[in-house]
């Protein structure tokens, strides 16, 4: 049975058989009474608000309702759980890790946009806007420099797994410039992001979709499906923490780069 216990699909089907377990509301194992802090960094700030939608809303606007959603959903998980950045004004990138010290896991919600050259023009309620509804879905980002790749890379494969088992669809658009951690899940390396790297805990960026979809744009202002996303991300972050042992691809991931 040692066999069983090394690779990809052992951590996989571990985490998937508790993501089962905790969807289901089953009795979990003592393991299970261990709650973390959770962190849940709303993206970027009021001065520096990020990508605006094909309808004008702006990407922080996002990013705080479905923080909201997350940190709701977590709670009803047994964690605790705080957002970060509530009120838009932490400006540091640096800071935001540091406002979660002491947490055992740090999520940072953000929505995704497309290159300008990618970019139509179109008319939204008299306003000249711009759009691009070839691009929908989700995505999740981690750091080879942040100090716990490993599960940093397993919570990201999780919450991929458990949202595509929930029928959401990612996106590998940005399979274009970013290495894949593990394409069927849509979890990417993206060394340089500072919120990643200067966590001290596990941290994982999360995409929740593509915001100049015009299609997509209404769905992610959808309050029962921002519920639902924000459901499937809390079961695989108690799965992935409560249960999960990072497999061998995942712990190499640690090792000096050359």
């Amino acid at each position: 049975m040692a066999a069983l216990h090394t690779g990809r699909s052992y951590s996989i089907q571990v985490i998937a058989f508790a993501v089962v377990v905790l969807a289901a509301g089953w009795p979990a194992p003592a393991k299970a009474d261990v709650s973390p802090w959770i962190a849940v960094d709303v993206g970027h700030t009021l001065e520096a608000p990020g990508a605006i939608s094909a309808r004008g809303r702006s990407e922080f606007e996002f990013n705080r309702e479905l923080a909201v959603r997350v940190v709701e959903a977590l709670r009803g998980r047994g964690f605790e759980s705080a957002i970060i950045n509530a009120d838009g004004r932490i400006e540091s990138l640096r800071a935001r890790p540091l406002a979660a010290a002491g947490a055992a896991f740090f999520l940072s919600i953000h929505h995704d946009s497309v290159n300008a050259h990618e970019l139509r023009a179109w008319t939204w309620q008299g306003e000249q806007r711009d759009y691009n509804d070839d691009f929908a879905g989700h995505s999740l980002f981690v750091s080879r420099d942040n100090p716990d790749t490993a599960r940093s890379i397993l919570c990201a494969r999780v919450i991929g797994a458990r949202l595509q088992r929930m029928g959401f669809e990612p996106t590998h658009k940005n399979g274009r410039r970013r290495a894949y951690a593990d394409r069927t899940h849509a979890v990417h390396y993206y060394d340089g992001l500072a919120v990643l790297r200067h966590a001290r805990m596990p941290a994982v960026l999360f995409e929740a979709g593509v915001l100049k979809n015009r299609a997509e744009e209404l769905l992610l202002r959808d309050p029962a499906r921002q519920a639902r996303m924000a459901d499937a991300i809390a079961t695989a972050l108690a799965a992935c923490l409560r249960h999960g042992e990072p497999a061998d691809d995942e712990a190499a991931a640690d090792q000096p780069r050359p």
